[in-house]
């Protein structure tokens, strides 16, 4: 019987993924998110990502692989987590948890700069107040979601969507893979790597 539960989780990751895989337009959204971000860069901008929970976790997971190393050895990349406890700690006390990340944004986000949001729901307030910051000072929002999208989706230049209803670490399973891609592709998009 525990075996079978183990089996299982692998089984079901696999079905989410291979869902995910079967839908062309999902590489054509990671293509347009991948541009996004490269050619902010380009222009000298730089790269917020924010979530709640293992999103936190893996808008900071992005970050730290894109100024520090993802495959190769290659110069840093401008991006950051917004994971700050003080701010997030501070924020939340005089403002609300809702204003955590639009805060932040309002702080540091500039024309031509990129949300990378993570939503698993894509109806987290203080993920879609974010993006409507960004969104007001001329930032690109790309979302990763899941579910139906949520309130998230109609906001974001870019979403993409793990079409899954199911749990949420299904969802985050995949987005993972997505932040990967997306590292792996704005190194080649940018040239960078090889140093």
């Amino acid at each position: 019987m525990s075996i079978e539960i183990i089996r299982n989780n692998f089984v079901e990751a696999q079905k989410v993924l291979n869902e995910f895989i079967s839908e062309p337009k999902n590489f054509e959204t990671i293509l347009n998110a991948g541009n996004l971000i490269a050619d902010a860069i380009r222009n000298g901008n730089k790269i917020l990502s924010c979530g709640n929970g293992g999103s936190m976790c893996d808008s900071m997971h992005f970050a730290e692989e894109m100024t520090g190393r993802f495959r190769r050895n290659r110069k840093a990349l401008p991006a950051f987590a917004m994971a700050d406890a003080s701010h997030i700690t501070c924020s939340a006390n005089d403002y609300g948890y809702e204003a955590v990340f639009s805060r932040y944004v309002e702080a540091f986000g500039a024309e031509g700069d990129v949300l990378l949001a993570l939503s698993t729901s894509g109806n987290s307030p203080n993920i879609v107040n974010a993006a409507n910051v960004a969104k007001n000072r001329g930032m690109k929002i790309i979302g990763l979601t899941g579910k139906g999208g949520g309130i998230l989706a109609g906001i974001c230049d870019v979403e993409i969507r793990v079409d899954h209803l199911g749990w949420s670490d299904r969802i985050q399973e995949i987005h993972i893979k997505i932040i990967h891609t997306l590292i792996d592709y704005v190194e080649t998009e940018l040239g960078v790597g090889q140093e």
